[in-house]
């Protein structure tokens, strides 16, 4: 999985960063993105695609990243930045965030996906990078751990509509709170499901 990163450094980059999001299916709550530069030759088998792991193991996952990464930053987008520019612009618009964070800038990243960060950086999207990329599967461990924390918080707040269990997603328990109770401040109004 590191073969990306010793790419980069043997074409003359010195701070590759992974970079992903995680929350573009919900229908509430914020898209968290994250980006990860990791020591070189760097290696550790817990550090995978976050969809692969327990939640236990994201969270042993998330404290090993924040550990070991030379740098690593988080950012969000707002479900009213979701609602005004779409769910891609606005995760796009999430990664930019998390990329200019970094205290070490990085000089090349590798984004997870089919759409590059919106910057002048140097860049190479990968479809399912989270499962070829080590930094790429880093950051999707922050940004998963980190929104799904979120929405533990948004249930404490907005009792009712089950985001400590489904964490937003389009479940059948969310659309019947949804009509239920309507949707609440952290809904996604544009999305279906919601809208209606």
């Amino acid at each position: 999985m590191d073969g990306f990163e010793a790419q980069a450094r043997a074409n003359g980059f010195f701070a590759p960063a992974g970079v992903d999001e995680a929350g573009r299916g919900p229908l509430a709550g914020p898209v968290v993105a994250a980006a990860v530069i990791l020591p070189e030759g760097y290696d550790h088998p817990l550090i995978r695609d976050s969809k692969a792991l327990s939640p236990k193991a994201r969270e042993r996952a998330f404290s090993i990243v924040v550990a070991d990464a030379v740098a690593y930053a988080i950012a969000e987008a707002s479900p009213l930045e979701i609602d005004t520019v779409n769910i891609l612009q606005a995760s796009l618009l999430a990664m930019r965030r998390a990329v200019e964070k970094l205290s070490v800038p990085a000089d090349f990243l590798y984004v997870d996906g089919t759409f590059p960060v919106p910057c002048v950086l140097p860049q190479l999207p990968l479809v399912k990078g989270d499962s070829r990329c080590r930094s790429v599967a880093a950051a999707s461990i922050l940004a998963k751990v980190t929104r799904d924390a979120s929405m533990l918080e948004f249930d404490r707040i907005y009792p009712g509509y089950g985001f400590a269990g489904h964490k937003g997603y389009p479940t059948k328990a969310h659309y019947a709170a949804i009509r239920l109770l309507g949707p609440c401040p952290i809904h996604r109004t544009t999305f279906r499901g919601v809208v209606e």
